[in-house]
Parts: structure tokens; C-alpha cells; sequence
């Protein structure tokens, strides 16, 4: 399980500080570690259809008891399903061991979705349903059309009426007409009702097996992770469940404890190795929605692993993280400003409002340059994205300006490097966004859920080293929008230089907001200001 390194790691520094596993540039040795699991996987051949439809590998590197340093590795589930490959470091629990309860209970619960699959599926339901419909329509087209020869004969008696012709045999004629339409409906409400009632009687069982599923589902996972324990750098010892209700008052999510990052610490910790610098690394396609590409280096998950890793890594001398807001002493340089606005070149590693991470923001510094007025930020830029950025100095002015954003009337254009092969000179990526909540903060194309989201671009400068400079227009001001556009497969699949989320760290994020333009929301003059690239 404890892996030598195949090369001289000798002049390699051994890291300061544990990794922030959320947000992270992995070591060298964790990038020489995920090269040889990489190349162990490549003579996989047996695995190479499974893994290679997507799956997350990690590496810790560690220092065993005689400071030898070397490295476990790891794979989020199973593989071939099986969770115990001699390769890789065993589960925290094994929930797919043969004769345990997960895979006899497993297997009552499979048996209940063969049932339901039945049912829905059988001949007799699926013909009750199609007898209904059809009963239906006939019922609808047979009953419109003797109301059709109502409204005929009762005219032509209005007609007979109006020459003075009133005799018995019309009103009884209109009597068996009304009597006849309440027997039709009476025929067909008495034989729909009864297809109803065989169609309820199977649908019912088929409720009660899906209840029953659920019940039998969560009493699964409740026993499961009442067998799932894990330790901490200070030998404490901690279920999931504890875990999670400590951490957010809620059950662990199905998966929980199974990702590559506890399974390593996991191990390290029982068999007393010193953990030095964990990453996780994706193999195989990518999936529609998120940003994975084969071999990069992602986040642990939030969803699952966060509660699990803060307990777990109590004791390391954790490093910070990089996504932190810093403090800059300089005073923002300002673009433009008048009684009404201030528009500023915000740098790369600003927040624009106060956020959780802390550190300085445009917003903090407006307030502190004019005390005596109510500010606004008007826009958002991220953290890492320098370029302009508008503060209102009222709240009408404010007003207007959000109006103008939310009627797409403000023109906004950014300048890019991206790394990848961008096939078309220009073009529109339009995927739909939203939240990414298993890796907040990034986020996720979402055909179902997602937020409308267009960028027009085009391809300004392409260098020989693979980089391209890019003019990104959003038409839309979704989150990470850029982002994303740029380094999904069905974008430009060209992630931003230095984008730590969605691409490879490299001294900053590569993306500059270079020209914004709109009315000014007092004298209705157009504004066009532009700020040129530091890159």
C-alpha cells in the first residue's frame, strides 16, 4: 500500500504545510505520485472501459515511521465492484464485502425495484392505460358530437316555436335527447371509473413498494454509517453521523466516506504514517455537466467530504486557503468618477464586497473614501478577475444601474489567455449554470435547472506555446460564467490561464474586465471606458 517513489526525490522540499484540500497547486510530489498511479492505470486494461467513462483518483504523499517518504493511493467508489484492490488503500468501511449486511440488504431492495419495474412495465398495466385513453377520447368526440345534435334539433324546435308550432312530440323529443345525454355519460363514467379502479390498484401496490423502499433505503444508510469511524492527526475517533449532525444537524449524503481523500487519511492515520500533501486527480471523460479534465488536479467534494475533512484533519498544521482575499495597501486606481459614480481598475485578489474569506474590497474602500455617502457596489467581479468595476455613490443611481444590467443595456467586454486548441476564430456559447453544491463554489452546466447563460467571443492573438488571447462578451452576468464557458468540452473546452477552479494554477487568473459601457443614470450621456490588460 505504502508506494517508493520511482525517481530521486531527494532535492525535492518536503511541504511546508498540509494541503487545503478544497482549493490547492499540488506539491511536486504529489504531481510525481499521481504520474505513477497514472501509469499504473494505464496497463489497466480490464478497468480502462470503467474508469475511463470518469472517475477521481487521489495520492497522499506521507512520511512512515522511519521517515521514509513515499506515497498511498486511492479512487473515489469502487471500481470493477469491488472496493479492495491491492494497489490502493482499503475503504473505511467495506460496505460491498459479500456476506455483509449492505449487500444483503442491497439485495432485498433490488428485489423491490424489480417488482415496481414489472408492474410499470406489465402488459396488463400498460393496456389498462392504453384502453383509458382511448375510452377517453371516444367518450369526449361520442358525447361532443350528441351535444352537436342537440343544439341541431333544438333548433330547428326554436324554428318550429317561432311559426307558432309547439306540439307533445317536441318536448318529449327534447326530454329523451337531455335523458339519453345523462345515460352516455353514465356508460362511459361506469366503464372509465372501472379501468380506474384496476389502473389505481396496481398504481397503489406500486406506491406502497416505493415507500417501502424508501424506508428500507434510509434505514440502509443509517446502519451504514453507523459503521463508519474516522480518525483524526490527534487519534480522536468520530462516526459520520456525528460528524454531520455536528457539522450541518442533517444525515450524511449517500457516498459519504467513500471519496478518495478520507479512504487516504484513513489509512495513513491507523498505520501511523505522517501525512505531507494530499491531491486529487480525475481520469477518464469528463462528465456534461461539471468541468473534469483527464489527469488535472480537483478539489475534495463539499457536500460529502467537508464535514468529514475538517474532523479529519484536526491536528495537521493545515495551509491556508489560497482562495483568501488579500490586503492590498495601495489605493484602487480610478478609471472614472464624477458626483454620481466611481469606476475603478480593481487588481487580481480583491474582493469586490466583503466575503467569508476576509481581506480588503472595493466596497471597504469606497466607504472609506467618501464617509459621508451611501455606496454601492454595483457589479460583481471575481476575486481573481481584475478590471473595472463601477460603484454608485446613491442609492438612485444604484437603482438605475441595476436596472441597465438586468435589461442586458450595459456593454461588457473582457480579454482572456486561455490554454487549449480554440478551433473557430469567433463564435456564442450558450450552457445554461447553476450552483455546483458538492464543489461550491464552482459551478455546473445544468440543462434542467440552470440560468440562461451566453458569451459571444473571438480569438484576438494565437501564440505558439498553446495559449490564446481571447474578447469575451457575456450577454448574461451568471457566476463563474467566463469560467466555465471557456473551459467546458461543449464551450471552447480552453480553460483560463491560471484558473484554479477550472483549469491550472499559474500566478493568476488570466481574465481582465477591459471595457464596460452604459448610460449615466443622471445626465443619460453614453459612458464607454475601457482598461487594458495587465497580461
Amino acid at each position: 500500500m505504502f508506494h517508493r517513489f520511482d525517481c530521486d526525490i531527494s532535492g525535492i522540499d518536503l511541504p511546508d504545510k498540509f494541503t487545503y484540500p478544497f482549493c490547492y497547486e499540488p506539491h511536486s510530489l504529489v504531481v510525481l505520485a499521481a504520474r505513477q498511479v497514472q501509469g499504473y492505470l494505464s496497463v489497466r486494461g480490464d478497468w480502462s472501459d470503467e474508469i475511463g467513462k470518469g472517475k477521481m483518483f487521489g495520492v497522499l504523499v506521507a512520511a512512515d515511521g522511519y521517515g521514509n517518504v513515499g506515497f498511498l493511493a486511492a479512487y473515489s467508489g469502487n471500481i470493477a465492484h469491488c472496493n479492495n484492490h491491492p494497489y490502493f488503500v482499503p475503504p473505511v468501511y467495506d460496505l460491498l464485502q459479500p456476506d455483509g449486511f449492505f449487500r444483503r440488504e442491497e439485495k432485498k431492495i433490488s428485489l423491490i425495484n424489480d417488482r415496481i419495474s414489472s408492474l410499470e412495465a406489465s402488459v396488463e398495466f400498460v393496456d389498462l392505460k392504453g384502453k383509458l385513453a382511448l375510452l377517453k377520447k371516444e367518450a369526449d368526440e361520442n358525447i361532443s358530437a350528441f351535444r352537436e345534435k342537440m343544439k341541431l334539433s333544438k333548433a330547428r324546435r326554436d324554428s318550429l316555436r317561432s311559426r307558432g308550432i309547439d306540439t307533445p312530440e317536441m318536448i318529449r323529443e327534447s326530454q329523451f335527447e337531455k335523458a339519453e345525454l345523462r345515460r352516455i355519460k353514465r356508460r362511459y363514467c361506469s366503464e372509465i371509473e372501472a379501468i380506474e379502479k384496476n389502473i389505481k390498484d396496481i398504481e397503489l401496490e406500486i406506491s406502497e413498494l416505493k415507500a417501502r423502499r424508501k424506508e428500507r433505503s434510509a434505514e440502509l444508510q443509517r446502519r451504514l454509517f453507523e459503521h463508519f469511524y474516522v480518525y483524526n492527526a490527534n487519534g480522536d475517533k468520530a462516526g459520520l453521523l456525528e460528524i454531520f449532525e455536528r457539522a450541518r444537524h442533517e444525515l450524511p449524503p449517500a457516498g459519504a466516506g467513500e471519496c478518495a481523500a478520507p479512504k487516504l487519511l484513513q489509512y495513513a492515520y491507523i498505520h501511523s504514517f505522517k501525512p505531507l500533501a494530499i491531491g486529487e486527480f480525475w481520469w477518464g471523460k469528463s462528465p456534461e455537466s461539471a468541468v473534469r479534465k483527464h489527469l488535472h488536479f480537483y478539489p475534495a467534494c463539499k457536500s460529502k467530504c467537508e464535514p468529514i475533512l475538517n474532523f479529519m484533519l484536526q491536528g495537521l498544521d493545515v495551509a491556508d486557503n489560497p482562495l483568501s482575499a488579500i490586503s492590498h495597501g495601495e489605493e484602487l486606481s480610478t478609471v472614472y468618477e464624477d458626483e454620481y459614480l466611481w469606476v475603478v481598475d480593481k487588481p487580481e485578489g480583491m474582493l469586490s464586497v466583503p466575503g467569508k474569506v476576509g481581506g480588503l474590497s472595493v466596497f471597504d474602500l469606497a466607504c472609506e473614501r467618501f464617509p459621508d455617502a451611501h455606496v454601492f457596489v454595483v457589479h460583481r467581479l471575481d476575486m481573481h478577475t481584475s478590471g473595472l468595476l463601477i460603484v454608485a455613490k446613491t442609492k438612485d443611481v444604484y437603482k438605475e444601474l441595476q436596472r441597465q444590467f438586468t435589461e442586458r443595456e450595459v456593454k461588457k467586454e473582457y480579454i482572456a489567455i486561455v490554454r487549449g486548441r480554440v478551433v473557430a476564430d469567433e463564435g456564442r456559447i450558450s450552457l445554461p449554470l447553476s450552483p455546483d453544491y458538492c464543489y461550491r463554489p464552482m459551478q455546473k452546466v445544468d440543462y434542467g435547472h440552470g440560468k440562461c447563460a451566453v458569451t459571444d467571443y473571438c480569438v484576438l492573438q494565437r501564440y505558439a506555446n498553446g495559449l490564446v488571447r481571447v474578447k469575451f462578451v457575456p450577454l448574461t452576468g451568471r457566476t463563474h460564467q467566463l469560467r466555465v464557458h471557456s473551459s467546458h468540452s461543449l464551450g471552447l473546452d480552453a480553460p483560463i490561464k491560471g484558473d484554479m477552479l477550472y483549469g491550472e494554477k499559474s500566478g493568476r487568473l488570466y481574465l481582465h474586465a477591459s471595457r464596460i459601457v452604459f448610460r449615466h443614470p443622471v445626465t443619460g450621456k453614453e459612458i464607454d471606458l475601457r482598461s487594458a490588460p495587465p497580461f
